[in-house]
């Protein structure tokens, strides 16, 4: 995710931290030191980096029960509305998939037992409610460990409302792809209760409760439930189909030893933006359209390809289930990915022609039907 900066990596996940996540921060510090000193900031940007290690906690309930299907995770992203944890693949199975939804609402559970029974705990040692720990640590008006703990509840029982892309979405169309065996349709039904509820969160939020946080989250749940239903769409629509069924056949390459002037020429008449560069009938880098840029704002048009062509990039099989391929093409931020049998080029796979061969797909089922 772009504006992302690494922090650290556990587990063998790389956990990020958003650039808006850091803005929060100086927002709350700057609220808390205007309402009480050094002190204050101190204690609010405390407060919310202890709201996130939970919701990383959460996070890594996921991560690491899609570890045990064998699906790895690509990475934790911290954002202002919490986290993203990216997974390489989303699991086939039904009861899989409930396994991992369930997970990170468990671990809040969990945390929020935890948390109780060392309040509990520490009041029973201090002879009373009243010398509660809560008390005793808060740096807030309420009670540090009290606050977690209801936090904890909050984040449990609002992930488990059945819309996407929360939990409980994930939950309920996991439940109805077990009872109709139809996965695409069950996402279908499971995004139409998705809507219904941001819809719901959207009139509370503008006409009963004047909150702009609710619509926010509406607005999220809304456009969740839409690319969840279009992601297994699209997933439905190309199974099974392999890339040479999609890629396209028709496509210029370059030499290392071309100068950028023609690769210039042909992307003027139209023909392409990413080149595979091709030398002894081997493909042996890739020329895409940014580097392009950057280096004729560097170099003259007369600079060789070989010196700004990428060395490192990813090829695809043309047997490759397309489906497959764009998730890696998706997750390398890729626009293009060369298609070779050994290191001979047959063809090329974009967005852009998969994106074409899908709109075909739906105009001939509908001649069809």
């Amino acid at each position: 995710m772009r504006w992302s900066y690494k922090i650290a990596r556990i587990a063998g996940i790389d956990v990020f931290v958003h650039a808006t996540f850091l803005l929060l921060l100086a927002w709350v510090g700057f609220g808390g030191y205007r309402s009480g000193g050094v002190a204050g900031a101190v204690s609010g940007v405390g407060f919310i980096l202890a709201v996130f290690l939970i919701v990383v906690l959460h996070e890594y309930g996921h991560a690491l029960t899609a570890r045990r299907y064998g699906i790895p995770t690509k990475d934790i992203t911290l954002l202002p509305i919490g986290g993203v944890a990216r997974l390489q693949q989303m699991p086939k199975e039904p009861r899989q998939e409930l396994a991992i939804a369930l997970a990170g609402p468990a671990v809040n559970v969990v945390l929020a037992l935890l948390l109780y029974a060392v309040i509990a705990a520490t009041r029973g040692a201090g002879g009373g409610p009243d010398l509660g720990a809560a008390d005793e640590v808060s740096a807030m008006s309420g009670g540090l460990l009290s606050q977690l703990l209801r936090i904890n509840v909050w984040l449990a029982a609002f992930n488990m409302i059945p819309a996407f892309p929360m939990d409980g979405g994930r939950v309920l169309r996991a439940l109805l792809a077990m009872r109709s065996g139809d996965y695409a349709q069950a996402t279908v039904r499971a995004a139409k209760v998705g809507r219904f509820f941001a819809l719901i969160f959207g009139i509370v939020g503008i006409f009963i409760l004047n909150a702009p946080t609710l619509v926010l989250v509406a607005l999220f749940v809304w456009l969740g439930a839409a690319g969840e239903a279009a992601s297994v769409s699209q997933a439905a629509v190309l199974e099974g189909i392999p890339i040479q069924q999609v890629m396209i056949t028709d496509l210029r390459t370059l030499a290392p030893s071309d100068p950028l002037s023609r690769a210039v020429e042909y992307v003027l008449a139209g023909f392409q933006q990413d080149f595979p560069v091709v030398e002894g009938g081997a493909v042996v880098g890739v020329l895409t359209r940014s580097a392009l840029l950057q280096a004729l704002g560097q170099r003259p048009p007369n600079a060789l390809v070989g010196e700004v062509m990428h060395r490192q990039f990813e090829v695809a099989d043309p047997t490759e289930p397309v489906e497959q391929a764009l998730a890696r093409l998706r997750g390398c931020g890729c626009q293009s990915l060369p298609v070779v049998r050994g290191r001979q080029l047959l063809g090329l796979l974009t967005l852009d022609n998969v994106g074409e061969f899908m709109m075909i797909r739906a105009a001939l089922e509908a001649r069809r039907a």
